[in-house]
């Protein structure tokens, strides 16, 4: 994480976080402050903040502060969720530059919506919305994402925001990681705990939704929504048992999947089921899922034991039940 220029958060309690770990590069606050107490937080822990609403403005304005904060003034240039009107920003810039409680090189930052549409208009638009705004205020500026930064060159400026390609996953729907020079760097594993050799019109799980075609095995594995595993998840997503695919059957449990195994007369039980990551592009279960890599990749449970390991080891992240 030391090759980091700065990191990006949601609040100052996960800023806090970092900087307990030694963390020392910028950190910005996305969303800015929520009320005019967590301003002297900021100054204490040297951390950047976004400005999208004057109100925060009149924050920085009524608050003395033993440090001033760096800023940065965010546009709204047609995501239409958090910023400034575009004709608003000069005036605003010219407010921040007068606040005692603000530190110089005010920087300047919008949002893409759609920069995932490699040929659609939308982004050019808010690329030109932002360009006109920021035309005659100085200081940094900031724009792309992890899809302004793969197809949208133009949009990088002076710095960027990457945030799903740092999983490894791609933020266009119409490719894979590798497409994108991508590797995953999380991998959700378990194991198999049980094995079942079950008889043709058999149900499997919870209300019976999958039916035994044949006489077969079904492998049990430690994983369910208790852990992050998709809920939704329907009968025929990809797992690897072994490193070889196998498919979901039946509804996901708590804390189980049932697994088809008619493919591995092999398996064992102790043998490794890999959810996504390595082998096994993590848009891959979103799609099936219809759902997004994000919501897979952030909705890891506290439960699940986490590896860290070196770019050369085996598994990114195990989960032990």
């Amino acid at each position: 994480m030391t090759d980091a220029d700065a990191f990006a958060v949601a609040s100052v309690e996960e800023a806090q976080a970092l900087r307990r770990v030694r963390i020392q590069q910028r950190i910005l606050l996305l969303e800015g402050v929520f009320d005019a107490a967590e301003l002297p937080r900021c100054a204490r822990h040297g951390l950047n903040i976004a400005v999208h609403h004057p109100e925060q403005v009149r924050m920085l304005e009524t608050t003395q502060l033993d440090h001033p904060v760096r800023v940065w003034l965010k546009i709204d240039t047609g995501m239409h969720r958090l910023g400034l009107e575009p004709g608003a920003a000069p005036a605003i810039f010219r407010r921040l530059m007068d606040c005692p409680s603000v530190a110089p090189a005010i920087g300047l930052m919008s949002h893409l919506a759609r920069a995932d549409e490699r040929d659609g208009d939308v982004t050019r638009q808010q690329l030109q919305v932002f360009e006109k705004a920021i035309a005659d205020l100085p200081g940094p500026r900031s724009l792309a994402n992890s899809a302004g930064i793969l197809g949208w060159p133009q949009t990088h400026f002076d710095w960027v925001r990457p945030g799903i390609m740092l999983y490894g996953a791609s933020p266009f729907v119409d490719s894979l990681a590798a497409d994108e020079d991508l590797r995953p760097v999380m991998t959700f594993q378990t194991r198999l705990i049980s094995i079942k050799r079950l008889q043709q019109g058999d149900p499997v799980g919870y209300g019976g939704t999958w039916i035994c075609p044949e006489d077969m095995d079904v492998g049990v594995a430690a994983v369910g929504y208790g852990d992050g595993y998709p809920r939704h998840a329907p009968s025929g997503t990809p797992v690897l048992v072994n490193s070889r695919e196998a498919a979901l059957i039946g509804r996901v449990s708590m804390d189980m999947i049932t697994v088809d195994l008619r493919q591995h007369p092999e398996a064992r039980i102790g043998d490794p089921v890999v959810l996504w990551g390595e082998g096994l592009p993590v848009e891959r279960i979103a799609r099936a899922a219809g759902t997004i890599s994000y919501t897979l990749m952030c909705g890891i449970m506290a439960r699940v034991k986490v590896e860290v390991v070196e770019p050369t080891g085996e598994s990114a992240s195990d989960l032990t039940q």
